[in-house]
This record gives C-alpha cells, structure tokens and sequence, in this order.
C-alpha cells in the first residue's frame, strides 16, 4: 500500500506571510486613529444635512410638513429639534466634546429617520448607528478634547 503525501502549495506559505504581515500592520494602527475617523466622517454626514435644511429653510418646513410627517410634533419644531442636533451634534464629534452624547443624541436623529421617513434606506441608516454605536461604546479616543479633559480630572485638576 503506498501513501500519498500532498505537498503544500509552494505560494500559500507566501500567502500567509502576506496575511500576518497586512494583519500585523491593521493591529498596529492606533485605535484613536480609527475613532476619529468615526467621528469626522459621521459627523460630515449630519453637518451637510443640516446646511442643506439651513440653506433655504422654507423648503426645509414644506419637506418637514408633508413629506417627513413626524407623528405628534410640529413639523416647525420638529424641523428646529433636527437642525440643532445635526449641527450640534457634528461639531461635537469633530472636536470630540461629549462625544458620547453627541452620538447617543445623533443615534436618535438617525433611528427616527429610519422608523419615520426613509425606512427603505436602512443599509446607510445602520452604517450611521454603526459609526455612533462605535463612539458611543469607546468613546472620541485620544485624539479628542474629552480625552484632554479626562486627562485632567484624572490628574487632579
């Protein structure tokens, strides 16, 4: 009876020391690193809504009135309450101040616009609450004012 034996492919060994390599590098990347980009990006998105609503703010209470149609709010106030947490929400996580509730308030921004008014884009709202989820979990990360300031506190004053 012989036995076959099966070499190993001579490129896989390559392959793998091309995946532990990339892996390696991934790893070494800061996490702050990561969480800005969470934070800007994320932020981006509420920042440009909330400039497209402030730029002609008319069309932005007809949108408000009968397309977006919240239940039980004004659609006034309901335009007002979206614009100031789009703005205030975005330069907070840009400068990463509250950062945690910044994100918890834009993940409420982001769970009325998929339950209300765009129900059908549920892949970009969940890429959003994917982004918010991150900051809000872990934090604004060392490139951020909340971590100058907890620095601080932490050192006593």
């Amino acid at each position: 009876m012989t036995t076959m034996r099966i070499m190993p492919d001579s490129g896989s060994g390559t392959i793998h020391r091309l995946h532990d390599m990339v892996v390696g590098w991934a790893a070494a990347l800061p996490f702050s690193i990561v969480q800005l980009a969470a934070r800007v990006s994320v932020a981006e998105v509420f920042w440009q809504s909330a400039q497209t609503k402030l730029s002609s703010w008319p069309v932005t209470l007809q949108l408000f009135a009968f397309e977006y149609r919240l239940p039980l709010i004004d659609p006034g106030l309901a335009a007002i309450m979206a614009t100031v947490a789009e703005v205030s929400g975005a330069v907070m996580l840009t400068l990463g101040v509250l950062s945690r509730l910044a994100a918890l308030m834009l993940l409420g921004v982001v769970a009325t616009i998929q339950v209300f008014v765009y129900p059908g884009h549920w892949a970009e709202h969940l890429m959003w609450a994917s982004l918010l989820l991150l900051i809000l979990t872990r934090g604004a990360g060392a490139l951020s004012v909340d971590h100058l300031v907890a620095r601080r506190v932490r050192a006593g004053g």
